[in-house]
């Protein structure tokens, strides 16, 4: 302690307040100036060992809570100043320790209307689903972050751009690449835009996927990457190229509110763009009926991943050769949703996505295994799941490998069109249908579902009082009425 300089100006006026004494008779039981004791208050001058032994024996103070930085709550203030609402206003973290030091029942307060206020939006969301249901729609007001605004407004449309699909089929088309885009894609970029393309080792590229260096005129991959990623992020460089106008046009017809937000969508709808591009419409159309949708068929047939061919699966809605409506929906093992879309939008008022019984959480315990079902929701609509992991880059061996899980889902009314429809309890292969699918029972979300004994429910539903009953218990963690 001795070896440390010991700023406690707030705690040592804390202490003086609550013993009730003046400046003047508190440095006077302490043997030391009122204008020093004003210094020390200030933070103009630190603790010394004599002080802090005359504070422990009179005042009767452990020496430990002198030296505490309020770590905890600085965090928690931090993550207040984190949220969207205040983005504009962020506090130095000079200003959040002073605030945490000099009052921490104001930082407590701070910190408790937060999460007072994310409770609060969370129950008003969870209304407006319930009330946009039964025909009501409402608008939860907020602010957001940009990313934020493009998922849900990517998520809430038919993930279908007819301009862009045609300008990737004719772009497609007049690089003539047969069965190797790849090679296709780089002698492209080296004749027509005087680019090489190279693919770096992580020890040269260890922050980046793609990084294009303007002065050399090179595109360069990392290592990291798959063969299938790799040619995604050379088709995403080339599609922001070649198709740079239908992109732009389509931006500017999305109804988005700032710049920030207008990039984040040019990056989906390039990568969008890099799939059109991998697997033109007709022919992956074509070729999706013929096999019933098998995607590990159509991976190898278009020399893509599960993820791609998952994601394709989404967009197949040309006017007159429309696909069936597959939904997709990609988290992390922590829950965490990076990306929803859908033929005709992500299913949200009808399906959810949020039940924890879903086979997308067991698809982590069996890392590379095809988890197929039928669910069903609590208003009878059901629907076909096929549920996998996916392998994110890959990592060094002291690194931790990126995994998430991806889901795949149709009405279950068009089990007999895909291939996994015969993997039904049920349903004979070749599609035959029988009177009775066994479905799982999910919901929509655990504060939404109301489901009785439910022994995956999380949360309690909002729209039911909680059961406290002293003589009985449920098997649900959250009984109620």
């Amino acid at each position: 302690m001795a070896d440390r300089k010991i700023f406690a100006g707030p705690r040592i006026r804390r202490i003086r307040h609550a013993e009730k004494l003046t400046q003047t008779a508190m440095a006077e039981r302490l043997g030391i100036s009122p204008s020093y004791l004003n210094l020390i208050e200030r933070n103009q001058r630190p603790l010394t060992v004599q002080i802090i032994l005359k504070l422990t024996s009179v005042f009767r103070i452990d020496p430990e809570q002198l030296q505490g930085e309020s770590d905890a709550t600085v965090g928690e203030i931090r993550q207040v100043f984190s949220d969207p609402l205040l983005a504009d206003d962020v506090p130095s973290e000079t200003e959040l320790l002073e605030v945490a030091e000099a009052a921490p029942n104001v930082a407590a307060s701070i910190v408790k209307l937060h999460r007072a206020y994310v409770e609060q939006g969370e129950r008003l969301s969870d209304l407006s689903s319930i009330l946009a249901k039964e025909g009501r729609v409402t608008a939860v007001a907020g602010k957001r972050m940009p990313i934020d605004e493009v998922r849900e407004l990517l998520e809430s449309r038919p993930n279908h751009f007819p301009a862009i699909e045609e300008a990737a089929e004719a772009f497609h088309e007049s690089l003539s690449p047969g069965d190797a885009l790849l090679p296709a894609l780089k002698e492209w970029f080296r004749s027509e835009q005087g680019l090489s393309v190279r693919v770096l080792p992580v020890s040269t590229m260890p922050l980046w996927r793609r990084r294009f260096d303007r002065h050399s005129q090179r595109l360069f991959i990392s290592e990291r990457l798959s063969p299938f990623d790799q040619l995604r992020e050379v088709a995403m460089e080339a599609a922001m190229i070649a198709l740079a106008r239908p992109i732009a046009e389509q931006i500017e017809a999305l109804p988005l509110a700032t710049e920030e937000a207008r990039r984040i969508a040019r990056f989906e709808l390039a990568r969008y763009a890099a799939h059109a591009l991998m697997m033109p419409y007709e022919r992956f159309n074509s070729a999706a009926r013929r096999v019933r949708y098998d995607i590990d068929v159509l991976r190898s047939r278009f020399s893509v991943s599960f993820e791609q061919v998952a994601n394709r699966l989404t967009t197949l809605r040309r006017e007159g050769q429309e696909g069936v409506p597959f939904f997709m929906l990609e988290i992390d093992n922590a829950g965490n949703r990076f990306r929803r879309a859908g033929a005709n939008g992500f299913p949200q008022q009808r399906f959810g996505g949020h039940c924890p019984k879903l086979a997308i959480h067991a698809a982590f315990t069996q890392p590379g295994q095809l988890f197929v079902e039928a669910v069903e929701m609590p208003d009878s609509a059901a629907f076909l799941t096929v549920s996998r992991t996916l392998e994110g880059p890959q990592g060094s061996f002291s690194e931790r490998p990126r995994r998430t899980a991806i889901l795949l889902g149709c009405d279950l009314g068009q089990k007999d069109e895909i291939v996994y429809g015969d993997g039904l309890p049920g349903v004979e292969a070749g599609g035959t249908k029988e009177a009775f699918v066994p479905a799982t029972p999910i919901g929509p979300a655990c504060r939404l579902c109301e489901r009785q004994a439910c022994l995956a429910r999380a949360e309690p539903p909002i729209t039911r009082p909680l059961g406290l009953d002293e003589m009985v218990t449920g098997l649900s963690a959250f009984d109620f009425r």
